[in-house]
């Protein structure tokens, strides 16, 4: 395509937005609406996401040591847990780590283990992590068959439902923000269509003296563009003014350490970027989607 012709159907479609007046106003008021929505959904699903990312790295496995097994026996079988390949990191902890790591976990009533600093019940133990954490399970039970394990503790019933939560909360939310992004594409197809209506004598009339279906469309393409990326400069700016509030105020009044925001920068402009990348989607695709049929003379 010439730059001439760029140029002009760039020229018409920004005089169709200023000549069509509440029009514009109403699909660009669509578009803000919807992704408003959107963007706030999906802050909120990233969010979510990262923080049930963060839980299933948190997930290991404690292979607990018989303690008949000898220095080499303990060596060896590290070198074996090593070899099996959905193995992530291992790291040793002995049975003076485990009973120190008991009492700060009980709290209060941790200070009764105290008693047993000096005959240490307890077992040596290889902390394991797999490299995807959907795999503890595999491999937790192959941990298990191998030589001087006396026992392999990974909270099965809480850690399959963690993995099930997730995976359902990732599907569901997919599905919620690909409905919303229809919706406005149904919203603001609807809306352009109105105004194409008011033209389609024009549309017509250049159809009848030899205009091309890609010369008639373009400047509606871009009319298109320009109105999905104007509805969403009200929702980055509410994304932004909302995250940046969230990221410098109640991050540091959040006491759970796997409740982590995902930090404002790069996000939050990330984020801006998916949201005008999805009006400038919606605006095109009403536009082409409304045209259509008023090219069929």
């Amino acid at each position: 395509m010439k730059f001439r012709t760029m140029k002009r159907h760039l020229r018409e479609g920004i005089k169709n937005i200023f000549r069509n007046g509440w029009m514009t106003v109403a699909s660009v008021g669509a578009v803000t609406t919807t992704l408003l929505l959107v963007g706030a959904f999906l802050a909120l699903m990233l969010n979510l996401n990262h923080m049930a990312d963060g839980l299933e790295e948190e997930v290991q496995i404690d292979a607990l040591i018989d303690r008949t097994a000898t220095e080499d026996d303990i060596q060896e079988l590290r070198d074996k847990i090593q070899e099996i390949d959905q193995t992530g990191s291992v790291s040793f902890s002995s049975k003076d780590d485990q009973l120190d790591q008991l009492i700060e976990d009980m709290g209060k009533e941790g200070n009764t283990w105290k008693m047993f600093e000096q005959d240490n019940p307890l077992s040596h133990a290889y902390v394991v992590k797999a490299k995807n954490p959907a795999d503890t399970e595999a491999l937790a039970k192959k941990i298990g068959s191998l030589e001087n394990i006396q026992e392999v503790n990974y909270g099965k019933d809480v850690v399959n439902r963690l993995f099930t939560f997730n995976e359902y909360a990732r599907n569901i939310g997919i599905v919620l923000i690909a409905g919303l992004v229809f919706t406005a594409i149904f919203l603001i197809s609807n809306t352009i269509k109105l105004t194409i209506m008011a033209r389609s004598e024009e549309i017509g009339i250049m159809k009848l003296v030899g205009a091309t279906n890609g010369f008639i469309r373009w400047p509606f393409f871009i009319e298109g563009m320009l109105l999905g990326t104007l509805g969403a400069i009200l929702p980055v700016t509410a994304v932004l003014t909302g995250y940046y509030y969230l990221d410098h105020s109640i991050s540091d009044k959040i006491t759970y350490d796997f409740v982590e925001l995902l930090p404002f920068s790069p996000f939050a402009w990330q984020l801006s970027l998916i949201i005008v990348a999805i009006g400038a989607f919606i605006g095109v695709w009403g536009s082409v989607m409304s045209v259509r049929k008023f090219l069929k003379i």
